[in-house]
């Protein structure tokens, strides 16, 4: 071999020799680092291994529904998706997605219509102007959209690719609080969100908070499993949904006395307004509504729930006042004569007056006419040596106790125990007529409707039923007290109420109607600015029941600050409750819709008319189950020429009978044919107009 081979094998070797040399030292690191690992140092890798799978994860539990009487859903959970497009996905078709830019952004504005199809266009093919390395990865496409919109989305052309990788689509979803029926009885439901303290969403006002332990469920946890594939989650203990809480809200009711009192607000540009209608057996509340003016417009929305916040009532506390009164016997005779004048001022104080008084008048009239001077009278004459016993009696019928309705908020009535002294006795004669106290709108309602429902005090509420899993609890009607006041007692105030409507001084006769009798109580409070009152500034409300004869719901209606057309308690807030009463007897909700079913038979039944057919006849009477004995209206002579005889036809059956014989029509009435003009028989061109006069 010559020295030159020699060397180049020595080199080669030298070579394999590092090479093998390297290969040992990094087996040999490689052995070091798994005996390190798995030997030296196991005991922590251990202990990591357990932290992690030993950690347990929240899982959210689904929140229950806020539901009408009816079922309908009023707040539930929707999931929601944005949808994303990766521009750098590895195999994204751009040459495709080029093409079908145009139909994608027609198809994006007909069922997207927030951007026209120039917009979306624009908005799709604006990643594509950069360089394909600084193409977003998640380029924002549409936020907020249903599940059935993006169903529909990837229908449309180079989102229907199955292969997310081609066309880059790719979504992120949550849950969201919706309210189908938008900003209906809104502040009564309420919201829900996290806070600052809390990052799992609970109820924040209304409803939402109040039975948020209801509705909110229970947490579970989920744990990291080793599997054979992998580590995955493990659900350790399930969350429990929450329940559904059924409320006592009738859409229908609410949607009327919502459009009545915006009207109200609206045309007399008041500041805010409420109104509660509560059904008088049960006290379920059909509707409750707060409005004020939008800060932002001039329309209004739902505002604060100040159903449940003290405010100086005015005179419609003079109702409670005057029961307390029957009921201790303080008066008895509703005719005796009381003795008023223009002021009244007890204890030395500021004289009491009265915006139209009188020299006297009757018990029942105080109420009628609203008198301060008289209401004053009437409780100091048993309270005057001991002020705080009025305080006392209202807190023995429960009225000072908080009704626990279920709306977040809810404040108790605040009224004074005075002491026995001038001052005292002083506070007691503005107390009884309304000032020098606050309360919620809603415990005033709660008294007329007491008084509406005999004597019994029924808890006002908003709930009545729970469901969830393997639960279906029907909340029962309870009641404040069994009686506040006998019914005797119930009956002359319901009369007192009436009178204020029917009466020939009530001060709210602008509410009669021909339809549906109302009962009430007009009140108007001046508001409180700087620690005096305002006198430029009015609360002005109305409470009452209706039908009065047979009470089927009370309302409250509240009106702050209205600015121009009506100033009065009864011209505003009495309106809202008028027009109320009258939307719901239109619409047969007051039990005025009978099933002719349940009529007994008549000496007369309806007469049929307009059918020549006797079978006819026989059938109708067969469908709708007519008894008692038969009468049929004689067919009319019929005419062999010249104008139709269509006496005793019904419009319908007239017109045909006329416009088939070549003669145009007009009438008038509504009924059945009672005269024609030309008369039967006359010899009138055709295209003549007949005139027909109908009769019920």
């Amino acid at each position: 071999m010559s020295r030159k081979s020699k060397s180049n094998r020595r080199h080669i070797l030298i070579r394999y020799a590092w090479i093998v040399g390297l290969i040992i030292l990094l087996a040999a690191g490689i052995l070091w680092n798994l005996v390190h690992t798995t030997v030296i140092h196991a005991p922590d890798w251990k202990e990591k291994a357990m932290v992690e799978l030993s950690r347990k994860d929240t899982i959210a539990p689904e929140r229950g529904n806020i539901l009408a009487a009816d079922g309908s859903i009023l707040a539930t959970n929707l999931r929601y998706y944005t949808v994303r497009i990766d521009f750098r996905s590895e195999r994204f078709m751009e040459l495709k997605y080029r093409a079908a830019l145009d139909t994608i952004a027609d198809s994006m504005a007909r069922y997207f219509p927030i951007r026209n199809a120039k917009e979306w266009r624009d908005h799709l093919a604006k990643p594509l102007s950069k360089p394909k390395n600084e193409r977003p990865r998640a380029y924002r496409l549409i936020s907020n959209i249903s599940y059935a919109d993006y169903m529909r989305l990837r229908t449309f052309p180079f989102f229907n690719i199955r292969n997310r990788n081609r066309n880059g689509l790719s979504t992120e979803n949550r849950i969201r609080r919706v309210n189908p029926y938008g900003d209906m009885a809104r502040r009564s439901i309420g919201g829900v969100g996290a806070t600052t303290l809390c990052k799992e969403v609970h109820g924040i006002s209304g409803l939402e908070k109040a039975l948020d332990t209801l509705l909110f469920g229970k947490t579970g946890l989920s744990k990291k499993v080793p599997l054979t594939k992998g580590i995955v989650n493990w659900t350790d203990i399930p969350a429990v949904p929450g329940y559904n809480i059924r409320t006592t809200i009738d859409i229908k009711m609410q949607d009327i006395v919502e459009n009545e009192l915006n009207d109200l607000l609206s045309f007399c540009n008041a500041d805010w307004g409420v109104a509660v209608l509560m059904e008088v057996a049960t006290g379920d509340i059909k509707a409750i509504s707060n409005l004020e003016k939008n800060p932002s417009g001039d329309n209004y929305i739902e505002g604060m729930n100040r159903a449940v916040l003290g405010f100086e009532p005015g005179s419609v506390v003079k109702t409670l006042s005057m029961m307390i009164a029957l009921e201790d016997g303080v008066v008895n005779n509703v005719n005796e004569v009381l003795t008023t004048g223009s002021a009244f001022a007890y204890a030395g104080g500021r004289p009491i007056t009265d915006s139209h008084g009188v020299g006297s008048l009757t018990v029942a009239e105080v109420i009628e006419r609203s008198s301060n001077i008289g209401m004053s009278k009437i409780i100091t004459r048993k309270y005057d040596s001991h002020p705080g016993g009025f305080y006392h009696r209202l807190k023995e019928i429960g009225f000072l106790e908080p009704m626990h309705t279920g709306i977040a908020g809810e404040t108790v009535p605040r009224v004074d125990s005075v002491p026995s002294n001038r001052g005292g006795r002083i506070a007691l004669s503005r107390q009884c007529y309304g000032y020098a106290t606050e309360i919620p709108p809603l415990s005033t309602l709660s008294i007329y409707n007491a008084i509406a429902n005999g004597g019994r005090y029924v808890r006002p509420r908003l709930v009545s039923r729970l469901t969830g899993q393997g639960v279906d609890s029907i909340l029962p009607v309870t009641y404040i007290r069994d009686r506040v006041c006998s019914e005797a007692n119930a009956a002359k105030l319901r009369d007192m109420l009436t009178r204020v409507v029917w009466g020939e001084h009530g001060t709210g006769r602008r509410l009669r109607n021909e339809y549906v009798r109302i009962a009430g109580k007009t009140g108007t409070c001046y508001m409180i600015e700087g620690g005096a009152y305002n006198t430029s500034k009015k609360r002005l409300a109305f409470c009452g029941f209706f039908p009065a004869e047979e009470p089927k719901y009370s309302c409250i209606v509240l009106t702050c600050n209205p600015k121009q057309n009506a100033m009065g308690a009864a011209s505003t807030s009495g309106e809202v409750l008028k027009n109320i009463a009258l939307k719901l007897y239109s619409r047969g909700m007051l039990g005025n819709s009978s099933d002719y079913r349940a009529e007994e038979a008549r000496e007369d039944p309806p007469t049929l008319y307009a059918t020549a057919s006797k079978s006819k006849h026989s059938t109708v009477r067969s469908e709708l189950a007519v008894n008692g004995p038969r009468k049929q209206l004689a067919h009319p002579a019929e005419v062999k020429s010249g104008v139709p005889n269509v006496i005793g036809f019904g419009l319908r059956d007239a017109i045909a009978a006329l416009e088939q014989a070549g003669y145009n029509v007009s009438f008038r009435g509504a009924g059945y044919v009672a005269s024609q003009q030309p008369s039967a028989g006359h010899a009138s061109a055709k295209g003549t107009k007949v005139t027909l006069t109908l009769t019920e």
